[in-house]
């Protein structure tokens, strides 16, 4: 997403500056050309020569630099931007330009602009409380100025509250959302991810090695492109994206009862957590002991979400998942058919990069036209965007139901 794209980076004085490091960092990593702009504030924290070694681009620091002047600097850099993050935000820079005013490089380029801006505030939390801070900032909301609100805990000035800088991560991936196409706006899915797991006694439990990233790749990627998003979860170590509703839950039968309690909220269901097919038939309520004796544990089966998903489809757009180890295109596309699936992504777990806990893999897209696509080695996120690119299509095209 930020492949070639131009991002301007406008770091504000304050002893956050060092996380506007890392950020500057992901959006390199990203591939993004990344210019940055520094207040005279800013360089009392971290040199400039920190973000000029990082970014690869001179840092921009004065209104009246003759060499940028020669193409008019502020002009220049509020032309090519594909987007503005401002990190870490002031209260004095969001009041600048709440008012209108224009008088240093960061200001005076943050109001000849027309790309997309990003303020990611970080103050006192008294100042942030402040209500001639607040009606700046609603000011700027209204205007179409976006923000990602600040963290609360304890702050470097002693105080404990509202006016952290939020994770590098975070404001990253809010700036994500900007440059994503928002052609899953007015669509609302429902994503699957993880393992489950069944309870055998208070300490043992059947379960698989999913770890949840392909599931939460299609979640933050469906966010990004303007979709309300429920993610419903088995047991994960990941965090969930942010603006998605999380619906946490631990065995086959919570997911299904989770599932189907969204259902009707939905357009399109992204199935691709790792269900377990089976679980103890009774479950003891104390620690089973060891003994000298072999053990024999009884299975039974549990509710088959998918196949309960493709008989109550009612227009929805449904999509599964086929971890194979053997005979891929056979067994993904019998459960393309027997499902009434949409789309199944199917992968050989066996593959290097392509098995559980990787953050890459190698995926075919079956439809239910007979169409195969076969993709290369990809990110996780990669095949998200891959896969609702399939997906905004389905949309499109799946018939409208009558009044």
């Amino acid at each position: 997403m930020f492949k070639d794209k131009k991002v301007v980076l406008g770091v504000c004085g304050g002893i956050a500056v060092y996380k506007a490091v890392e950020l500057l960092r992901l959006f390199v990593k990203a591939g993004a050309d990344v210019s940055v702009v520094m207040t005279r504030s800013a360089q009392e924290f971290v040199t400039p020569l920190t973000f000029q070694t990082l970014s690869g681009n001179p840092v921009h620091r004065e209104l009246f630099d003759l060499y940028q002047e020669k193409e008019i600097g502020h002009i220049s850099l509020a032309d090519r931007a594909d987007l503005f993050v401002i990190a870490p935000a002031t209260a004095n820079i969001i009041g600048k330009v709440a008012a209108g005013i224009a008088d240093d490089l960061l200001s005076t380029t943050l109001m000849a602009t027309r790309a997309p801006v990003l303020f990611a505030p970080a103050m006192n939390v008294h100042m942030y409380e402040n209500p001639i801070y607040q009606r700046n900032e609603a000011s700027l909301r209204e205007l179409g100025y976006h923000f990602i609100d600040p963290d609360h805990g304890a702050l470097a000035c002693g105080y404990e509250g509202q006016g952290k800088l939020p994770e590098p991560q975070a404001i990253f991936t809010s700036a994500q959302n900007l440059l994503a196409p928002q052609d899953l706006a007015g669509q609302s899915l429902l994503v699957t991810a993880g393992p489950t797991r069944e309870e055998l006694d208070p300490v043992r439990y059947i379960s698989n090695y999913s770890s949840g990233k392909m599931g939460y790749a299609v979640a933050r990627a469906a966010r990004q492109r303007g979709a309300e998003v429920i993610l419903v979860s088995g047991p994960t170590f990941l965090l969930p994206p942010v603006g998605v509703t999380l619906l946490p839950v631990v065995s086959a039968a919570q997911m299904r009862d989770a599932v189907m309690q969204a259902l009707p909220k939905v357009t399109a269901v992204v199935k691709s957590a790792a269900v377990a097919d089976y679980r103890p038939a009774a479950t003891a309520t104390e620690k089973i002991k060891k003994s000298d004796d072999d053990m024999t544990l009884k299975l039974e089966k549990n509710p088959d979400i998918l196949a309960e998903l493709g008989q109550n489809k009612q227009g929805r757009i449904l999509v599964g998942f086929a971890a194979e180890t053997q005979d891929l295109l056979k067994h993904a596309g019998e459960k393309l058919k027997r499902k009434n699936l949409d789309l199944i992504v199917a992968n050989d777990i066996t593959q290097c990069g392509a098995g559980f806990d990787c953050d890459t893999n190698i995926v075919k897209l079956l439809h239910a036209d007979g169409q195969i696509e076969e993709l290369p080695q990809l990110s996780k996120d990669e095949v998200a965007h891959q896969l609702l690119d399939r997906v905004v299509e389905l949309l499109a095209h799946r018939p409208q139901e009558e009044d």
